[in-house]
């Protein structure tokens, strides 16, 4: 009796199966689904710290070095009067960007080991 029971289960869950694949409201409800959570994320409010955010330390710690590179070229032609102020504060804010995109790596490559370790 018992055979014949578990085999009867299994050829309901069997049919039951075949019958879901066929079902034509299957690619529908995808489409809806998808389209329902593609809305609700629309509607979100769009806020600057969220999308700072996404934005990998590679870019923003560059973008940091440029601004203050350029601080330092404005403040270097302003002070020294010098041929050679304008090309080493060229140097400088090279130096801030190229700095700042090394530890931008490395913040990024910190955080990628702590989504690995989780």
């Amino acid at each position: 009796m018992p055979d014949n029971y578990s085999e009867q289960e299994r050829l309901r869950r069997l049919r039951d199966g075949q019958l879901k694949d066929r079902d034509p409201h299957t690619k529908q409800r995808a489409f809806y689904r998808a389209s329902y959570q593609r809305e609700q994320r629309l509607r979100k409010p769009l806020s600057f710290k969220e999308e700072w955010a996404k934005i990998p330390h590679s870019w923003k710690i560059p973008f940091f070095g440029l601004i203050l590179g350029m601080v330092g070229l404005v403040a270097i032609t302003s002070l020294w009067i010098s041929r050679w102020a304008l090309p080493c504060g060229l140097v400088a804010t090279l130096i801030f960007v190229v700095v700042g995109f090394s530890i931008g790596k490395a913040l990024d490559l910190r955080d990628e080991l702590k989504d690995l370790a989780r």
